[in-house]
């Protein structure tokens, strides 16, 4: 029997362990199993193999029942997850649905989830922005938050690193608050919005750029995209119904499939991290338990380092419940900070606006991707009376063409580029400061369907947050009017927190143990075998999509993971 028992034990033991296979941890199982370590991968959704589990990837608007729209009684049994823009037929089978993973909100939050293999990376948004120095030196600057233990000297050897990999497209600009990257062929701005570009560098001395996108979609495949088994991008617009193409980067067409050619990764799907396992006598953790979502029981699985992605809200809560003699208030958090100062994007401000002009020139197929302008308040100095600042996504497209007609005659109808003006579309997302008052913290007598503590979340915006929107209705609006738009209207979306996807922070980064729960290296200041590399792990949010700084990040700690731990360090 004894014998038994340690064969079953070796068998769950692992070199390492990634908690998650959404963005950071499809990252983590990559660059571990390429590295020759044994992985043991976990995800609490279903496995969703590339290509052959994309049910909805070929269909044509008339082959669903609602033309793509969710009914009546599903929006009905979905207040939250209804509310994204995400959750149409084409791809509500990804997204988590209401009553299947509650949550208790002191505040009201709308957290979008994507529980399977993949995770929201079937979902995301594409967009793949480079910080920069402003954006790590932030909260040094304004004395908000707490410093960043990196700059962007740190990272930037890191983000070239994925971004070979990843495929993104992009245009090389020169802006030092937006850093180039290793960029394919950049998608082309419409006529409008080049411009609007062109305009708005006249009239504010180019110190305001509008840019084309930065996205992950192979426009030109290079050699590392075909190993993949990834073609390029068809330009089809529905990528949250997963791409059979592989023509955007996501863990289910890239990373996931290359960690598995290693023969070094062992992928478990439905399986819910209860807590990380840690050894008082060792000082370290040892494993993780683990609840099977199909049958309910619980296994350990060990193994010498940890890697945290299971998602922002996900891995703090998997630290909070990680709970012990040494750690009463969850894992490594001497500093008490651990669900604390967490962040999201605000999305709440919409500029629109028309332009009468180009009228025998329209758009030219689809475009998986928009303009961008970077930063431009609080960037080189204080200029307002709100911190930081907002980055704007900037779309222009057709309007009026005639639909008369049937057959020959529509078709040449839709073909009259004269027949209507242009409508703008310009989005915020500006950065939320990370504050105390922004915290999510467990329950302590209501447990989910798998014995875990629900979570309470008691997140909000803010002062700064509405000073930033009202800043961005008069920007924007000033800059389209210059630029001889009309009819500019401004909007507020009245986005809850949640909704935006972009999570950060209750695990933060920091130099001090005292006041963060990793240093340098994604790494636990009290558990050094553990790492944590998704959007926990951030200090500030910045104003950039965040998902290339989590791959980099994530690439970036394995490295040095693997180093120490052949050093026998860890």
């Amino acid at each position: 029997m004894s014998n038994l028992n340690i064969d079953s034990i070796k068998a769950r033991t692992f070199d390492a362990i990634v908690i998650g296979t959404g963005i950071s941890g499809g990252w983590a199982a990559k660059e571990l199993t390429e590295k020759g370590l044994k992985t043991l991968v976990l995800d609490r959704g279903k496995d969703v193999k590339h290509i052959q589990d994309y049910p909805t990837t070929n269909m044509q608007p008339w082959e669903f029942p609602h033309l793509g729209q969710p009914s009546l009684a599903i929006r009905e049994q979905n207040p939250i997850a209804s509310k994204h823009y995400i959750f149409k037929e084409d791809a509500m089978h990804f997204v988590v649905k209401d009553a299947e993973h509650p949550y208790i909100q002191d505040k009201p939050f709308d957290w979008m989830r994507g529980y399977q293999v993949g995770g929201r990376s079937l979902l995301w948004a594409r967009q793949t922005q480079r910080w920069s120095d402003y954006d790590f030196e932030g909260p040094a600057r304004d004395g908000f938050a707490v410093d960043w233990p990196i700059r962007y000297a740190d990272i930037a050897p890191w983000y070239s690193y994925v971004e070979k990999f990843a495929g993104i497209s992009g245009n090389k600009d020169g802006l030092p608050q937006l850093p180039d990257g290793e960029f394919l062929p950049p998608h082309e701005l419409t006529c409008v919005e080049k411009h609007f570009s062109e305009q708005t560098a006249k009239n504010y001395k180019n110190a305001r750029p509008v840019i084309i996108g930065r996205a992950a979609h192979i426009t030109a495949p290079q050699p590392i995209h075909t190993q993949q088994g990834r073609a390029k991008c068809q330009h089809r617009n529905i990528c949250q119904r997963g791409c059979p193409f592989g023509g955007y980067f996501s863990s289910n067409a890239s990373t996931i499939p290359w960690a598995e050619r290693t023969g070094n990764m062992t992928l478990r799907p439905n399986s819910v991290v209860h807590s990380i396992i840690y050894d008082e006598k060792q000082n370290k953790a040892t494993g993780i338990r683990v609840v099977d979502t199909l049958t309910k029981e619980m296994t350990e699985y060990y193994a010498k380092i940890i890697f945290v992605n299971a998602s922002a809200i996900n891995s703090n809560l998997i630290l909070l419940n990680s709970i012990s003699n040494r750690f009463p208030n969850g894992l490594g958090n001497d500093s008490g900070v651990l669900g604390k100062f967490i962040g999201f994007h605000n999305y709440r401000g919409r500029v629109t606006a028309e332009f009468d002009g180009f009228h025998d020139s329209t758009t030219d197929g689809k475009r998986p991707n928009a303009a961008y302008i970077p930063r431009f308040r609080n960037v080189f100095k204080q200029e307002t009376d709100f911190l930081r600042g907002y980055a704007t996504s900037f779309s222009t497209s057709k309007m009026g063409n005639p639909t008369d007609g049937l057959g020959e005659s529509l078709k040449a109808n839709l073909f009259k580029p004269e027949s209507g003006g242009w409508i703008a579309n310009a989005q915020m997302m500006g950065e939320t400061l990370m504050k105390e008052s922004n915290f999510i913290k467990l329950d302590s007598e209501q447990k989910d369907n798998w014995g875990i503590p629900k979570l309470h979340m008691s997140v909000d915006f803010d002062d700064n947050d509405m000073k930033m929107v009202q800043d961005f209705y008069v920007q924007l609006s000033e800059m389209l009017d210059k630029s001889g738009f009309t009819n500019i209207k401004t909007s507020d979306t009245k986005r809850n927190p949640g909704s935006e996807n972009h999570e950060m922070g209750g695990v933060r980064m920091g130099k001090d143990p005292k006041t963060s729960m990793l240093n340098k290296w994604n790494q636990m200041h009290h558990c050094a075998n553990v790492f944590v590399t998704d959007g926990a792990s951030m200090t500030s949010t910045a104003t950039q999509n965040p998902s290339l700084t989590y791959m980099a990040l994530t690439a970036r700690a394995v490295d040095y993971a693997v180093r120490e731990m052949k050093k026998g360090n860890l």
